[in-house]
């Protein structure tokens, strides 16, 4: 039965001018869980990523140690949703946060705020709606499990791996935000795929952290 291990992305950089690209901690995070994934025993029949930096760089650090020897297929569905362009149609014609981007705990209570109105419909014109979203999810994990294979590594966002396991749980739309805030840098969540649809195999696994590393190596942004 083909497993899809959706992993994502190592840290970002917050705050920075550009986000979408690896701290050096995410960096560090990416090649650990490479080397804790050749432990495992990974051995993908393919691997796909979303058509962002911050997804081709975590996917070239895990692939020090795994060696997979051909390019990654790039699935833009498997992107982010943009929560700039939703903050954009949010606050349009009105004073926003002047933190947002540099208080954590600011950002990620107007993050989840934003997520449950669009997800209502209650952001006009977004840069996409809700329901669009969660169908290019959808379409790409198919995509990423058209040719059969057994093991597929995907390297994607927090809300794509929030719909998909809300989704397959057969969670109200709200569980997404809800889980998307729980998945940490570099975790692995595995959806087994059989004839009878998608089902939840683990959640935020973490196997490159440890007790010894966890004050360094854990983080959710």
């Amino acid at each position: 039965m083909p497993e899809i291990w959706l992993i994502r992305h190592a840290q970002a950089s917050f705050g920075a001018a550009d986000y979408d690209k690896l701290s050096a901690l995410g960096h560090e995070q990416s090649r650990a869980l490479g080397f804790a994934l050749k432990a495992l025993g990974a051995e993908p029949d393919a691997v796909f990523i979303g058509a962002q930096r911050r997804h081709r760089e975590t996917w070239e650090g895990i692939n020090t140690a795994l060696g997979f020897p051909t390019a990654p297929g790039i699935l833009p569905g498997f992107n982010e949703f943009d929560f700039g362009g939703l903050l954009n149609a949010r606050y349009r014609g009105k004073e926003r946060p002047t933190t947002l981007h540099s208080d954590r705990r600011l950002h990620f209570k107007m993050l989840r705020e934003t997520v449950l109105e669009w997800q209502r419909g209650e952001i006009m014109d977004p840069p996409e709606p809700y329901a669009a979203f969660a169908e290019r999810v959808r379409d790409a994990r198919a995509q990423a499990t058209a040719g059969k294979p057994e093991q597929v590594i995907v390297v994607t966002s927090g809300g794509a791996i929030g719909q998909t396991v809300a989704e397959v749980m057969g969670a109200p739309a709200d569980a997404m935000i809800r889980l998307q805030l729980q998945i940490k840098n570099c975790s692995v969540c595995r959806i087994v795929v059989t004839p009878r649809g998608e089902h939840l195999g683990t959640f935020n696994e973490t196997p490159h952290i440890t007790a010894a590393n966890a004050a360094q190596m854990l983080t959710y942004s």
